[in-house]
């Protein structure tokens, strides 16, 4: 049997050439803005796919640090330097951008020119409404985003040149009610909406109720009555029904690092069986692989059943004394909720198994 001759040294060029052909393969892809969560969750998703190649971080506040030096669970797994938030710059080169930036940011940032060599995938809400996802480029044409629920919209992320990512509460929302909406079933203003989501979903930058001694051991209510996600919701669900859809929805904030619980109340426009609704949500869903129906079970989604993961747990309970249903979706706010939908729909783009990467069994504990 032949031996291998090679010195530690030509085997680790050799290993370095292959690496690079391999690479050369990959989609390439760059992420702007990686110190948020979800920025953070995005790097980490995107560094175990199969089937890109991150080649460039931006941020506003870490240009010329190593990722890794920054965030140091990445060490060895993610040490690119990162660049000046430059989106110009980022387009050069790489297939696909993701922007991880402030709500606001992205449609002060982005251009015509980007979108001309790169696809872009946005997880902040500049680009969600339909109102405001038209921007005039300096060529007088509007470009419109394509609206990145996968389980609604496939067709058009798959054909998509800017992608706006939904966000957590309105995935949550629109997923559980959107089957109800299609078959008719509950009245179109009659939709209350209460969602719980952890801490994580407030964001990173310093604020004094995110503190742990001011979010710990309490819960608190915020953005009432108006919650910039309502109208996400409502435009989606609208897209369904006869009427517009109207709704009620309170946020809470919970001590928790993570996911969303969101439950929510809907009138029956008749009285129907469990029966009826299951198969409304199976016809929706039957062929999801990230939307989990608990139509069979004796519980209710929990946020520890989907955590790490990019699963939507979907529960439901009738109440005929009120012609009532009560629906319980679970997700985590990180992953399904912003980076594990985003490289969802980028597999919906580049045309792979749309479960790549993203595959991960909830965490649990």
């Amino acid at each position: 049997m032949a031996q291998n001759t090679m010195t530690p040294a030509e085997l680790t060029k050799t290993l370095k050439v292959l690496k690079t052909a391999k690479e050369a393969k990959l989609t390439k892809v760059a992420v702007a803005g990686g110190s948020g969560y979800a920025g953070q969750e995005l790097i980490r998703l995107l560094a175990q796919h199969p089937n890109v190649n991150l080649t460039a971080i931006g941020t506003n506040s870490h240009d010329g640090d190593k990722f890794s030096d920054i965030n140091p669970g990445f060490a060895g797994m993610v040490d690119n330097i990162c660049t000046d938030l430059n989106i110009e710059a980022l387009a050069e080169g790489n297939d696909l951008i993701f922007l991880a930036l402030p709500h606001g940011s992205a449609a002060r940032l982005l251009s015509s020119s980007v979108l001309q060599k790169s696809k872009v995938i946005d997880l902040s809400g500049d680009f969600r409404l339909k109102n405001a996802a038209k921007h005039l480029l300096a060529n007088g044409k509007p470009f419109d985003a394509a609206y990145g629920l996968p389980e609604l919209n496939r067709h058009d992320i798959a054909h998509a040149s800017l992608v706006a990512n939904p966000g957590c509460y309105a995935t949550a929302a629109i997923l559980s009610l959107a089957p109800l909406v299609k078959a008719g079933l509950i009245v179109e203003n009659s939709v209350i909406i209460d969602g719980k989501s952890g801490v994580s979903g407030a964001g990173r930058a310093p604020s004094l109720h995110i503190q742990f001694a001011e979010c710990n051991e309490t819960m608190a209510a915020y953005q009432l009555p108006h919650h910039r996600h309502t109208p996400e919701i409502e435009q989606t669900l609208s897209a369904y029904a006869a009427d517009d859809v109207i709704t009620t929805f309170a946020a809470h904030l919970v001590p928790m690092n993570r996911g969303i619980l969101l439950t929510s109340y809907a009138t029956m426009k008749t009285t129907v069986s469990k029966e009826e609704v299951t198969e409304a949500y199976l016809n929706s869903y039957k062929n999801e692989p990230f939307v989990r129906l608990w139509h069979n079970r004796g519980s209710m989604p929990e946020t520890r059943w989907v955590k790490g993961s990019n699963f939507c747990d979907i529960g439901f309970a009738l109440d005929q004394r009120s012609n009532r249903i009560v629906t319980v979706a679970a997700i985590d706010n990180l992953i399904k909720g912003a980076a594990g939908q985003a490289i969802q729909n980028m597999n919906i783009i580049l045309g792979i198994d749309e479960t790549t990467g993203i595959a991960q069994i909830p965490s649990f504990l």
